[in-house]
């Protein structure tokens, strides 16, 4: 599940103390330097709020290094597509903040095994996806909750999805866009071949999901966790970790549910 809220400041309703991190592109970088001179600089664990500037993958990686954190992070777009960023800069950030909502994201947990037995654990905000390393199609079984509910699906991959993940490449591989509140996850082939009409599944957020090899040796595959790769998997568990969270904080008006559901509308 995701929870939308309004954020918690400790000082009397508004944040003073703000961490300012750039992607490094020129814009990203002159924007936070204006504004470290305007409001200071203070380091994560003793801001108020960290202040993102650049787009949505820099925002991902921000967002990353403050799982587990108490600190929002706030976006502001300095990059290309910004879904997760707010448009503009405004004119008293300190207050603008006090007036944003909060929406908490729960991250997925990768458990992978490769051919050679190794081990490998990783977290995705965005989405896990598995996906052929040769001209071979893949051959996965999938199990949720340790049933077996598709023996064998061909094709060139398959992913599950956070809701906030669900417009990227969930979207693109013809998924459904998911509510934040919803407590559903999206499982979806990525082009598949057989069978050729099964458009994937939405599970509870309980869901544990396990994603077995077939045929490793001759059709290998790779495991991906937003920025983990993984070659040679031959088994995949995937399952939402409500242990760990990060905070992120849009414009009243330009709230994260409302962005998801809007898109369900664009053409």
């Amino acid at each position: 599940m995701t929870d939308v809220h309004p954020p918690v400041w400790p000082h009397a309703g508004a944040p003073r103390r703000l961490c300012f991190v750039s992607a490094p592109n020129e814009q990203a970088c002159r924007t936070r330097d204006d504004l470290v001179a305007r409001y200071g600089q203070f380091a994560p664990p003793d801001a108020d709020a960290v202040i993102c500037l650049g787009g949505d993958g820099f925002m991902l990686e921000t967002l990353h290094s403050m799982l587990g954190e108490p600190t929002p992070v706030y976006g502001i777009n300095c990059g290309s597509v910004g879904f997760l960023m707010n448009p503009a800069l405004p004119d008293d950030l300190p207050a603008h903040l006090a007036r944003t909502q909060a929406a908490t994201l729960h991250p997925l947990r990768m458990c992978s095994v490769d051919r050679a037995g190794v081990e490998t654990t990783a977290l995705a905000l965005n989405d896990v996806f598995l996906f052929r390393q040769t001209r071979q199609a893949a051959k996965i079984e999938i199990a949720v909750d340790d049933r077996v509910r598709m023996p064998e699906l061909i094709c060139d991959g398959v992913l599950l999805s956070t809701p906030a993940g669900s417009t990227a490449y969930n979207l693109s591989a013809h998924g459904p866009i998911v509510p934040l509140s919803a407590n559903l996850l999206p499982l979806t082939p990525i082009s598949a071949f057989r069978p050729r009409r099964w458009r994937g599944a939405l599970l509870p957020s309980t869901a544990r999901v396990t994603l077995t090899i077939l045929e490793s040796e001759k059709r290998p595959v790779a495991a991906v966790a937003d920025f983990t790769e993984v070659r040679d998997v031959v088994r995949v568990e995937i399952a939402e970790d409500r242990t760990l969270h990060a905070t992120l904080l849009f414009d009243a008006d330009q709230s994260l549910s409302e962005r998801i559901l809007a898109e369900q509308f664009t053409v």
